[in-house]
Protein backbone atom coordinates (compact mmCIF):
# COMPACT_ATOMS: atom_id res chain seq x y z
CA UNK A 1 0.00 0.00 0.00
CA UNK A 2 2.67 2.62 0.95
CA UNK A 3 4.54 1.60 -2.11
CA UNK A 4 1.18 2.35 -4.37
CA UNK A 5 0.72 5.54 -2.22
CA UNK A 6 4.91 6.64 -3.45
CA UNK A 7 4.12 5.77 -6.84
CA UNK A 8 1.34 7.99 -7.25
CA UNK A 9 2.98 10.74 -5.46
CA UNK A 10 5.66 10.11 -7.97
CA UNK A 11 3.85 10.10 -11.19
CA UNK A 12 1.57 13.82 -9.93
CA UNK A 13 5.10 15.59 -9.24
CA UNK A 14 5.85 14.06 -12.52
CA UNK A 15 2.84 15.33 -14.37
CA UNK A 16 3.41 19.19 -12.61
CA UNK A 17 7.31 19.21 -13.50
CA UNK A 18 5.80 18.34 -17.40
CA UNK A 19 3.57 20.97 -17.07
CA UNK A 20 5.56 23.72 -15.74
CA UNK A 21 8.69 22.46 -18.47
CA UNK A 22 5.81 22.40 -21.12
CA UNK A 23 4.84 26.34 -20.16
CA UNK A 24 8.17 27.44 -20.21
CA UNK A 25 9.23 25.91 -22.96
CA UNK A 26 6.10 26.56 -25.39
CA UNK A 27 6.53 29.90 -27.51
CA UNK A 28 3.48 32.09 -28.27
CA UNK A 29 1.14 34.06 -26.31
CA UNK A 30 1.40 37.47 -24.85
CA UNK A 31 2.35 38.65 -21.83
CA UNK A 32 0.22 40.98 -20.06
CA UNK A 33 2.39 42.82 -16.90
CA UNK A 34 -0.20 44.13 -14.67
CA UNK A 35 0.91 47.15 -11.83
CA UNK A 36 -0.47 47.71 -8.69
CA UNK A 37 -1.65 50.97 -9.70
CA UNK A 38 -3.25 49.61 -12.43
CA UNK A 39 -7.14 50.37 -11.46
CA UNK A 40 -8.30 47.40 -13.79
CA UNK A 41 -6.07 45.01 -15.35
CA UNK A 42 -8.96 44.19 -17.01
CA UNK A 43 -8.11 46.84 -19.45
CA UNK A 44 -4.98 45.30 -20.79
CA UNK A 45 -6.44 41.97 -21.30
CA UNK A 46 -8.91 43.81 -24.07
CA UNK A 47 -5.79 44.82 -26.02
CA UNK A 48 -4.45 41.19 -26.55
CA UNK A 49 -4.91 39.99 -30.32
CA UNK A 50 -3.87 36.52 -31.01
CA UNK A 51 -4.71 34.55 -34.22
CA UNK A 52 -6.11 30.56 -33.94
CA UNK A 53 -5.09 28.23 -36.03
CA UNK A 54 -5.16 24.26 -36.88
CA UNK A 55 -1.42 22.56 -37.34
CA UNK A 56 -1.20 18.87 -38.66
CA UNK A 57 0.80 16.65 -40.56
CA UNK A 58 4.75 16.23 -39.64
CA UNK A 59 4.68 18.28 -36.37
CA UNK A 60 5.36 16.93 -33.09
CA UNK A 61 1.66 17.61 -31.52
CA UNK A 62 -0.91 18.86 -34.22
CA UNK A 63 -3.79 20.61 -33.41
CA UNK A 64 -4.88 23.97 -32.46
CA UNK A 65 -2.58 26.78 -31.57
CA UNK A 66 -2.40 30.54 -30.52
CA UNK A 67 -0.15 32.69 -31.22
CA UNK A 68 0.05 36.92 -31.39
CA UNK A 69 -1.03 38.54 -34.10
CA UNK A 70 1.55 38.96 -36.99
CA UNK A 71 2.68 35.59 -35.69
CA UNK A 72 4.34 33.58 -38.83
CA UNK A 73 4.70 30.47 -39.99
CA UNK A 74 8.03 29.20 -37.83
CA UNK A 75 6.30 30.16 -34.49
CA UNK A 76 3.14 27.85 -35.57
CA UNK A 77 5.53 24.77 -35.40
CA UNK A 78 7.22 25.57 -32.33
CA UNK A 79 3.64 26.05 -30.80
CA UNK A 80 2.86 22.44 -31.81
CA UNK A 81 6.16 20.91 -30.43
CA UNK A 82 8.16 21.69 -33.87
CA UNK A 83 8.85 19.41 -37.05
CA UNK A 84 8.47 15.86 -36.82
CA UNK A 85 12.43 14.12 -38.24
CA UNK A 86 10.48 13.18 -41.77
CA UNK A 87 8.91 16.54 -41.99
CA UNK A 88 9.73 18.19 -45.45
CA UNK A 89 10.14 22.03 -44.62
CA UNK A 90 11.17 22.88 -48.27
CA UNK A 91 7.36 22.71 -49.19
CA UNK A 92 6.47 25.56 -46.28
CA UNK A 93 7.25 28.95 -46.39
CA UNK A 94 8.20 29.18 -42.90
CA UNK A 95 8.21 33.34 -43.00
CA UNK A 96 4.96 34.06 -44.21
CA UNK A 97 2.48 35.30 -41.38
CA UNK A 98 -0.50 33.04 -40.61
CA UNK A 99 -3.97 33.46 -40.97
CA UNK A 100 -6.61 33.37 -38.13
CA UNK A 101 -8.75 30.26 -38.92
CA UNK A 102 -6.45 28.95 -41.09
CA UNK A 103 -5.27 25.22 -41.49
CA UNK A 104 -1.14 24.81 -41.49
CA UNK A 105 -0.35 21.32 -42.91
CA UNK A 106 3.23 20.33 -42.81
CA UNK A 107 4.02 17.75 -45.31
CA UNK A 108 6.25 14.19 -44.57
CA UNK A 109 9.41 13.77 -46.75
CA UNK A 110 8.28 12.34 -50.40
CA UNK A 111 4.63 13.66 -49.92
CA UNK A 112 3.33 16.14 -52.59
CA UNK A 113 2.48 19.36 -50.87
CA UNK A 114 -1.31 20.45 -51.80
CA UNK A 115 -0.80 23.12 -54.40
CA UNK A 116 -2.99 24.75 -57.18
CA UNK A 117 -6.47 23.95 -57.82
CA UNK A 118 -6.25 21.01 -54.94
CA UNK A 119 -5.61 23.86 -52.35
CA UNK A 120 -8.24 24.09 -50.05
CA UNK A 121 -11.23 26.68 -51.82
CA UNK A 122 -10.08 26.66 -55.44
CA UNK A 123 -11.56 25.72 -58.34
CA UNK A 124 -10.35 23.70 -61.13
CA UNK A 125 -10.53 26.98 -63.30
CA UNK A 126 -8.20 28.53 -60.54
CA UNK A 127 -10.71 31.10 -59.29
CA UNK A 128 -11.17 30.98 -55.75
CA UNK A 129 -14.35 28.90 -53.90
CA UNK A 130 -15.79 31.52 -51.01
CA UNK A 131 -17.98 28.41 -49.73
CA UNK A 132 -14.58 26.31 -49.20
CA UNK A 133 -12.11 28.62 -49.09
CA UNK A 134 -9.85 28.86 -46.09
CA UNK A 135 -8.87 32.27 -44.79
CA UNK A 136 -5.16 32.12 -47.12
CA UNK A 137 -7.16 31.02 -50.03
CA UNK A 138 -9.56 34.02 -49.53
CA UNK A 139 -6.61 36.41 -49.04
CA UNK A 140 -5.61 36.11 -52.66
CA UNK A 141 -8.46 37.73 -53.60
CA UNK A 142 -8.04 41.51 -54.63
CA UNK A 143 -9.13 43.56 -51.62
CA UNK A 144 -9.32 40.58 -49.06
CA UNK A 145 -7.25 40.82 -46.40
CA UNK A 146 -7.04 38.82 -43.04
CA UNK A 147 -9.66 40.65 -41.27
CA UNK A 148 -12.17 40.37 -44.38
CA UNK A 149 -11.13 36.67 -44.84
CA UNK A 150 -12.52 36.23 -41.16
CA UNK A 151 -15.45 38.19 -41.91
CA UNK A 152 -16.35 36.14 -45.37
CA UNK A 153 -15.88 32.81 -43.19
CA UNK A 154 -18.02 34.48 -40.06
CA UNK A 155 -20.71 35.02 -42.60
CA UNK A 156 -20.94 31.42 -43.99
CA UNK A 157 -20.79 29.80 -40.82
CA UNK A 158 -23.47 31.79 -39.58
CA UNK A 159 -25.72 31.92 -42.73
CA UNK A 160 -24.53 28.95 -44.39
CA UNK A 161 -23.06 28.70 -48.26
CA UNK A 162 -23.13 31.34 -50.42
CA UNK A 163 -25.81 31.05 -53.39
CA UNK A 164 -23.49 33.27 -55.64
CA UNK A 165 -20.52 35.79 -55.89
CA UNK A 166 -22.76 39.39 -55.42
CA UNK A 167 -23.56 37.74 -52.04
CA UNK A 168 -20.19 39.19 -50.79
CA UNK A 169 -22.07 42.50 -50.17
CA UNK A 170 -23.57 41.05 -47.45
CA UNK A 171 -20.09 40.99 -45.65
CA UNK A 172 -19.09 44.49 -43.68
CA UNK A 173 -16.35 45.55 -45.14
CA UNK A 174 -17.53 44.61 -48.78
CA UNK A 175 -19.30 47.16 -50.82
CA UNK A 176 -20.00 46.95 -55.05
CA UNK A 177 -16.47 48.38 -55.89
CA UNK A 178 -14.43 45.45 -53.79
CA UNK A 179 -16.74 42.84 -54.97
CA UNK A 180 -16.19 44.56 -58.88
CA UNK A 181 -12.55 44.18 -58.65
CA UNK A 182 -12.62 40.11 -56.91
CA UNK A 183 -15.53 38.98 -58.84
CA UNK A 184 -13.99 37.31 -61.76
CA UNK A 185 -11.33 35.72 -59.74
CA UNK A 186 -14.02 34.30 -57.35
CA UNK A 187 -16.66 31.63 -57.30
CA UNK A 188 -19.19 29.44 -55.36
Amino acid sequence: MRAALGGVIVLALLGVGAAVVGAVVTPGGQTVVVSADDPDPADDLADVEVVVLHVLGAVAEPGIVELPLGARVVDALAAAGGPTPDADLAGVNLARIVADGEQLRVPRVGEVPVTGPAAPGASSDGRVNINTADAAALETLPGVGPAIAARIIAWRDENGPFRSVDELTAVSGIGERTLAGMRDQATV
